[in-house]
């Protein structure tokens, strides 16, 4: 039992020591301070153009959904009741 203990910790020694990922290569120099405001415009432009597409859709599905209902209530008269 023992040497079976001592080659299963044997064997993830070995593993522990072979299996690390090699060193990562240093990180990039941060960007100036400069460019961030003019990423964060960038990045609000984008949500208000997002925002506006969004209402569109939604304005021209209540659209949609109002033009669907008007039919079917001019279509049904009151002709079935006697």
């Amino acid at each position: 039992m023992t040497k079976l203990l001592a080659t299963l910790i044997a064997g993830f020694v070995t593993l522990g020591a072979f299996a690390q990922a090699p060193a990562a290569a240093p990180a990039a120099p941060a960007t100036p301070a400069a460019s961030a405001p003019a990423a964060k415009a960038d990045t609000k432009a984008a949500k208000e153009e997002k925002k506006a597409e969004h209402k569109a859709e939604k304005k021209a599905h209540k659209a949609e959904k109002t033009a669907d209902k008007a039919p079917v209530a001019a279509a049904a008269p009151m002709a079935d009741k006697k």
